[in-house]
C-alpha cells in the first residue's frame, strides 16, 4: 500500500509555515476554520466575477490569514497584481466590503494587502490553473502538462512533477496519468515542496491535478 501523506503538512515547523495564523479555544476552533474557508472562497469569487481574465488564469499563490482580537489581517500573494490593483484603492476597498459583509463581523476589521510575486509559474497553484484552462480550451492533456513544466523551468526550480486522474480526454475508463522533471523528494524533510491539488470541472466529467514543485533544499 502507498501511504500519502499532504507534502505541506508533513513538513510544518521545518521548511513549511502555516497559511493562517491565530489561536481560539477548541468549542471555537471550528468556527474559525469555518471563516477561513469563507474568506478565501469570497476573494476567489470576487476575483472570478470581477476580472474577465483571458486566460483563465487568477494568479492567486496563497491567501495568507493572521487574526486578532480587533482585525483580520489577510495577505494575498499573487502572480498577477494587474487584476486587482488597476483602479486600485477602490478594487481592493469593495473587496473588503465584500469580505466584511461575508463574514457579518461588526466588532472586527478586515485589511487587505496584495504581494506581487516574482516568479509566478514558480507556484503550484497558478500552474494548475494553467493547466486547467487548457484542459478546459480541450487541449491535450500530455501537451498542458509539458508546457506547464517549460513554464516551470523559467521559474528557476529543481524538479516537478505533475498528475492529472479521471476521465482524461473523455475516455470511458478514469485513469491516472503524469510526468516528471528533475528531482522531487517527497520523503525528505528538509526539502522545500510546494504542493497544490486541483479540481477542474470539463464536459465529461471532474478531473484532478496534482502538482509538486520542489524549490530549494534548506
Amino acid at each position: 500500500m502507498g501511504q500519502k501523506i499532504n507534502p505541506l503538512g508533513f513538513r510544518l515547523g521545518t521548511t513549511q509555515s502555516h497559511h493562517s495564523i491565530w489561536f481560539a479555544q477548541p468549542k471555537n476552533y471550528s468556527e474559525g476554520l469555518q471563516e477561513d474557508q469563507k474568506i478565501r472562497d469570497c476573494i476567489k469569487n470576487y476575483i472570478q466575477k470581477k476580472m474577465k481574465i483571458p486566460s483563465g488564469v487568477e494568479g492567486i499563490a496563497r491567501i495568507e490569514i493572521q487574526k486578532r482580537i480587533d482585525l483580520i489581517q489577510v495577505i494575498i500573494y499573487m502572480g498577477f497584481p494587474k487584476v486587482l490593483i488597476e483602479g486600485r484603492t477602490r478594487r481592493i476597498e469593495e473587496l473588503q466590503m465584500a469580505v466584511q459583509k461575508e463574514l457579518n463581523c461588526v466588532n472586527r476589521k478586515v485589511n487587505i494587502t496584495i504581494t506581487r510575486i516574482t516568479n509566478p509559474y514558480g507556484h503550484p497553484n497558478i500552474l494548475a490553473e494553467f493547466i486547467a484552462g487548457q484542459l478546459k480550451n480541450r487541449v491535450s492533456f500530455r501537451k498542458a502538462m509539458k508546457k506547464a513544466i517549460e513554464l516551470t523551468e523559467q521559474a528557476d526550480t529543481k524538479g516537478i512533477q505533475v498528475q492529472i486522474a479521471g476521465r482524461i480526454d473523455g475516455k470511458e475508463i478514469a485513469r491516472v496519468e503524469w510526468i516528471r522533471e528533475g528531482r522531487v523528494p517527497l520523503q525528505t524533510i528538509r526539502a522545500k515542496i510546494d504542493y497544490c491539488c486541483y479540481t477542474v470541472r470539463t464536459i465529461y466529467g471532474v478531473l484532478g491535478i496534482k502538482i509538486w514543485i520542489f524549490i530549494e533544499e534548506e
